[in-house]
């Protein structure tokens, strides 16, 4: 029981986040969740509760989605997992952990640096094969979309939509992939399961305050966020 209320109190902050943001959810909540549970079932309830976040996101503001750029990044993304698979099954706790730091690390300094990405469809695909990796391998498949939706100039809401419907289908497949290599488990489900009217709460008062930010307060939020995720993850990893 103590497990699942740390988990909801986890998933509030995340879902808080991530409605701020337009990512951030399995940034915020695989890091934490690991120190409540191994990382390889935090890496699961995180993709498991963080569905019904993008979903909620994606509904709400479909309006603004740039769907044709979802669907060809969604692509790489499929092409992308079967890699991630192999990685979270070969691969220790401490070197899962390290690969989260270090590829938010590196997102960060490209939303520092103002990088310009175009969103071409070759780069669409490359960065959807990163990020598919990433979801299957470690949770937490959002730096690289972040960093190329920032890249290309998407103003908040666009950012926010587009970033809701790319995650959707990413945990979608993500789900289905660990279901099929047998790494779903009871505890995982229970927190997935508790993460359902959390995330409602969270999506609330994250987008009371999105609703206040402007585009370059929000590129902040986006970087500090993201640094801080980094941050934590490598200080977890090398304590560990």
């Amino acid at each position: 029981m103590s497990t699942l209320l740390a988990a909801a109190v986890i998933i509030l902050i995340a879902s808080t986040v991530h409605a701020v943001t337009g990512f951030g959810y399995a940034l915020v909540a695989t890091p934490l969740l690991a120190l409540t549970v191994d990382p390889h079932t935090a890496v699961v309830a995180t993709t498991l509760s963080a569905l019904a976040m993008t979903v909620t996101i994606a509904v709400r503001q479909r309006h603004h989605a740039e769907w044709k750029v979802a669907m060809i990044a969604m692509v790489g993304i499929v092409l992308g997992m079967p890699l991630g698979l192999w990685v979270y099954a070969v691969a220790s706790e401490q070197a899962l952990t390290v690969l989260i730091g270090v590829g938010v690390l590196g997102c960060t300094v490209m939303v520092w640096r103002r990088v310009k990405v175009h969103g071409n469809t070759p780069i669409l695909v490359g960065v959807g094969l990163l990020s598919g990796a990433l979801s299957t391998s470690t949770g937490t498949n959002g730096p690289p979309m972040v960093a190329a939706f920032q890249g290309m100039g998407y103003d908040p809401h666009k950012f926010r939509a587009t970033l809701a419907a790319v995650f959707a289908g990413t945990s979608v497949l993500s789900l289905i992939g660990f279901a099929v290599a047998g790494q779903v488990n009871t505890q995982s489900i229970w927190i997935g399961l508790v993460g359902l009217p959390v995330v409602q709460l969270g999506w609330f008062a994250g987008n009371a305050i999105f609703s206040r930010i402007d585009p370059e307060r929000f590129r902040k939020v986006v970087l500090v966020a993201l640094l801080v995720s980094a941050v934590v993850t490598l200080s977890s990893a090398l304590s560990g």
